[in-house]
């Protein structure tokens, strides 16, 4: 599979809404990241989140995700990132609400979830990868992912909180989205 071509040869870190660059009845999609402590491979769930995954893809062919830290990390439950600002209250200047279904839960390590405000409608860029299962997200957060590919390298990703916390922040480098068409 050969990645899909970026639309910015720079990264982008403000839109006011994201374009449609999915299709999901045609097309399965995959991401590559590549962080400051390896890659890691992502199958996205377009079917079940169709506007989540078009947001992220939208993004990463923006470059928008590269240089972004891991801005927090807590052993046993996630590790976030996606906020250019590295502070958690960053986005890239658009929202879009939550989909849920009750076929995704939080039962599983490696889980790509949307980070959000108490408002259900505040999804934007920031995400979360899980250590494990945290059924307390359930039917809360937009699941739109599954690590198949580098989860060795989440679990490494340096803490942000806890006794093993650093001040060095892990970052991502790049984002890579690839598409397979669906075979009938």
């Amino acid at each position: 599979m050969e990645a899909l071509p970026y639309k910015s040869d720079r990264p982008v870190t403000r839109f006011a809404k994201p374009e449609q660059v999915i299709d999901p009845t045609k097309f399965d999609y995959y991401a590559e990241i590549e962080t400051s402590k390896g890659r890691i491979g992502i199958d996205l769930f377009e079917t079940e989140a169709p506007i989540t995954v078009n947001s992220f893809v939208f993004l990463a062919l923006h470059r928008y995700f590269e240089g972004i830290v891991f801005h927090r990390v807590i052993p046993g439950f996630v590790a976030q990132t996606g906020d250019p600002t590295g502070t958690g209250m960053g986005g890239p200047g658009y929202q879009f609400g939550l989909e849920v279904t009750p076929r995704l839960n939080y039962d599983r390590k490696g889980l790509l979830g949307m980070a959000r405000t108490m408002d259900p409608n505040s999804n934007g860029s920031q995400f979360f990868i899980t250590y494990g299962p945290t059924p307390n997200l359930n039917q809360q957060y937009t699941i739109f992912g599954q690590v198949v590919e580098g989860m060795d390298v989440v679990e490494r990703i340096a803490p942000t909180e806890g006794p093993l916390a650093s001040r060095e922040r892990d970052k991502i480098l790049s984002v890579k989205i690839f598409a397979k068409s669906k075979s009938k």
